[in-house]
This record gives structure tokens, sequence and C-alpha cells, in this order.
């Protein structure tokens, strides 16, 4: 198995967190096409993870508490979930 160094766990595990911890709003969980999660992590990372376009923070994001999770990002966390032997909601 291949090491990851410590920084980049950090940054793919949580995005593998916000995947996992993702919610919708206003439709059914199982119908819905775009997601949040809340944004307690690390403040650098999530902004790595925005400038990566994994996440969106929106226009002010020292004021928001949740990010959109783009698809980009939805399609990257799938892929984390994989590598790290980690089982998605069913």
């Amino acid at each position: 198995m291949d090491t990851t160094k410590a920084k980049e766990a950090e940054k793919e595990l949580t995005l593998a967190l916000l995947y996992l911890s993702r919610f919708a709003q206003g439709e059914k969980f199982s119908e819905a096409k775009d997601f949040y999660a809340w944004k307690g992590y690390n403040f650098d990372i999530l902004n790595e993870l925005d400038e990566d376009d994994y996440i969106r923070q929106g226009n002010h994001p020292t004021r928001t508490k949740s990010v959109y999770i783009t698809e980009t990002g939805m399609q990257k966390a799938r892929e984390l979930l994989d590598k790290y032997g980690i089982e998605d909601w069913k």
C-alpha cells in the first residue's frame, strides 16, 4: 500500500468527512442533486478544497457555516472512500 503524507491525508480525509456528513436542503436525500456540509474543519484545508473546486464556501466564507460540495468534490470523495476502504451510505 502506498503511504500518504499527513498533510495530504488531512485534506483527503476532510473532503471524505464532508461528503459523509453531507445533507440536502429541502429535498429527499435519495433524490437530491445538491449537497452541503457543516464546515467545522481546518479553515486552511477548506480554503484549499475551495481552490481545487471540490467545495464552495460562498462570497463570505468567514460568515457561512456550511459549504456546497461540487460534483467534482462528490466524485473525488467517492474515490477517496475507495482509497481508504470506507463504505458509503446505502
